[in-house]
């Protein structure tokens, strides 16, 4: 991933999509030394969402791997280490000085670009980790500045994250900024294939029938380095107050005897001395006394995995957050964000001695509903954590189930959903033909959540597909891409109707053509609707067919349903099976194309990608993707 980020290092504005624990912070350190070196830029400004992720990017001494410089940053001038300061005059003094590295928080670039202006970050490498964080929403601080510099054209920007989805629908930048940017794309199997040790990962849905304090036992391996995220206060999951919630989990670590858990002044961890003579040793990133300042220090400084054995987190310890020992991520409380869920896995996906296998388990109340319609509702829940891991655009499912404890949403998958197109057009102009290949995923994302698209869901006879297709879904088009002429936003919608993958879609006979559609492409219709279905680079959950499910095991009260390992091979192929479903190649296709794979494999020294940018690139990556399943096929035949 370093080395493809790398390569991409001249771009004036990088944007970097890449699992979490892909070393996206380590690639930033070498573009940014080499646009220092080489490119005429000055300073580097990095960027996190919290302070315990600016560790990420403490000093660190690339030289005795090779590279022509070390990453240095000045004690001063890394403002995530203390709280409280005068943290936006730091940042102005920086800009003033000679040094050439900073690292600071979302908030305190934000503030400091209110008071300085965009001329203040002229010939500096602005560097936004977890960019996600960034919306074209025009009351978004944080978009504001990066469409600031971006405008000003002086800046060089570098945006980093392990999930390019914001959970609304709002998207993360603009279409015209977006444009400007180069893409990177690394993913989960790429990053497997090239870690030492760690080769799949599980993931686990746990329910529980009384209180999750009580069903903590089941789900909490002590012997496992492990994350555990209690649920928010004001959450029904949540039994008591935060610091009781804490407690609990000490009384339950120390089996039941609190006399057993002390901490410790110098660390701030508390020590817990187990009956079998075992000491485990506890961060509580939860409590928010003076005691937080001394644990996240003590966190920065954990290199060794005898260091801690276990987090206990509220709102910390996600994104960004780097302890590579941590194997096991427990969270507690259903998260209806796909970004907050992978993020959260993020945390054990890191490589580190002696870990092959990662596990993240989220426990739950148990649903009302029967087991079935849960065991589906996973099933899906696990397509999508599997699709995002592989950087595939995926509408997360909506689940809406009751609890039999709480009687509050939990999980259900969600309808699919319709909408009305018709049409085939070729663009026109570069900037069409722009929007055409690289933003169409976002256009899909407004169309499916437009008011009145919605509308037409519960009640399809409101308007006509004629109407939709000629009124709402270009009136969606203009919103999204206001520099567009009406010519143009024509050429767009036929554009979308390219781009899908239509469910009994029919093509005419020559002479066939209804007269009242102007020849334009007609599909099957359902009384009066034209079904098309999530298609091209968004995935259609509903048309990925395969089962993640490894096991359902019952247990007193309630169950859990554990997934298969996710593995390299798996993602592999399930990447393999969406290409597939947007660029058809038959098996005769494929082994045409053996030969120029082999060559491609020994001109470059490595695989064809599917993610590349080149097109040929992209289809000699999918002949192979064919090849090898064939290959498994008859293997396991």
């Amino acid at each position: 991933m370093q080395a493809r980020a790398f390569d991409s290092r001249n771009a004036q504005y990088l944007l970097i999509k890449a699992p979490p624990a892909s070393g996206k912070s380590r690639a930033l350190m070498y573009i940014g030394l080499d646009k220092i070196a080489n490119q005429g830029l000055k300073r580097v400004i990095v960027a996190v969402p919290e302070r315990s992720i600016g560790n990420s990017f403490k000093t660190t001494l690339l030289k005795a791997g090779g590279f022509f410089a070390d990453w240095l940053v000045t004690p001063k001038y890394d403002l995530t280490t203390a709280g409280g300061g005068q943290k936006t005059a730091a940042v102005a003094e920086f800009l003033a000085s000679n040094e050439s590295t900073l690292v600071c928080t979302h908030a305190t670039l934000r503030f400091a670009y209110d008071k300085l202006g965009a001329d203040a970050f002229v010939d500096c490498v602005v560097a936004i980790d977890e960019f996600h964080h960034t919306s074209a929403d025009a009351e978004s601080k944080l978009g504001e500045l990066v469409r600031g510099l971006v405008g000003n054209g002086k800046t060089h920007i570098v945006a980093m994250t392990g999930s390019y989805f914001r959970g609304d629908t709002m998207p993360v930048l603009r279409p015209e900024d977006e444009s400007r940017f180069t893409r990177v794309t690394y993913t989960y199997y790429e990053q497997l294939a090239s870690y030492e040790y760690l080769r799949s990962l599980g993931i686990g849905y746990h329910f529980y029938s009384e209180s999750y304090i009580k069903a903590i036992e089941e789900v909490l391996d002590l012997s496992k380095k492990t994350i555990v995220h209690i649920p928010s206060v004001n959450s029904a999951e949540s039994p008591k107050g935060k610091n009781e919630q804490v407690d609990d989990l000490l009384e339950f670590m120390a089996d039941g005897d609190a006399s057993r858990v002390v901490r410790d002044t110098v660390t701030g961890f508390y020590h817990v001395a187990r009956p079998d003579g075992t000491a485990l040793k506890v961060a509580d990133l939860v409590d928010d006394s003076p005691y937080r300042e001394t644990v996240l220090a003590s966190l920065r400084k954990v290199e060794k995995r005898d260091d801690l054995d276990i987090i206990i987190a509220l709102g910390m310890a996600k994104e960004g957050f780097d302890w590579i020992w941590c194997e096991h991520v427990l969270t507690v409380g259903y998260r209806n964000s796909m970004t907050e869920v992978i993020q959260i896995i993020g945390r054990a996906t890191r490589d580190a001695e002696g870990k092959t296998h990662a596990q993240f388990t989220n426990l739950v109340a148990e649903p009302i509903d029967e087991q079935s319609a849960v065991t589906e509702a996973v099933n899906n829940m696990l397509k999508a954590i599997s699709v995002s891991l592989i950087m595939e655009q995926v509408l997360a499912p909506n689940f809406n189930f009751r609890t039999k404890v709480l009687g509050v949403p939990v999980a259900q998958p969600g309808p699919s959903v319709p909408i009305f197109i018709t049409g085939l057009q070729e663009p026109s102009t570069d900037r069409v033909r722009q929007i055409v290949e690289e933003q169409l995923d976002e256009l899909k994302v407004d169309i499916i959540q437009d008011p009145l698209i919605k509308v037409v869901t519960i009640h399809p006879d409101v308007y006509t597909p004629a109407e939709i297709n000629t009124k709402i879904i270009p009136m969606v088009i203009a919103k999204r891409f206001p520099d567009l002429t009406e010519s143009q936003v024509n050429e767009v919608r036929h554009a979308v109707l390219l781009d899908l993958n239509f469910k009994n879609a029919v093509s005419p006979e020559p002479g066939d053509l209804d007269p009242t559609t102007d020849g334009e492409l007609e599909t099957k219709r359902e009384g009066e609707n034209v079904l098309i279905r999530l298609g091209k680079k968004f995935v259609n959950l509903d048309e990925l067919s395969i089962d993640l499910i490894d096991s359902i095991n019952p247990f007193e009260h309630a169950y859990e349903i554990l997934s298969k390992n996710l593995d390299e091979r798996i993602l592999r192929t399930i990447h393999g099976n969406i290409v597939a479903g947007r660029l058809p190649m038959s098996d005769e296709e494929a082994a045409m194309l053996w030969p120029s794979v082999k060559a491609f494999f020994q001109n470059r020294g490595r695989e064809p990608n599917l993610n590349a940018q080149d097109p040929r690139e992209q289809r000699l990556a999918h002949a192979l993707s064919i090849i090898r399943g064939a290959k498994r096929d008859r293997a396991e035949g």
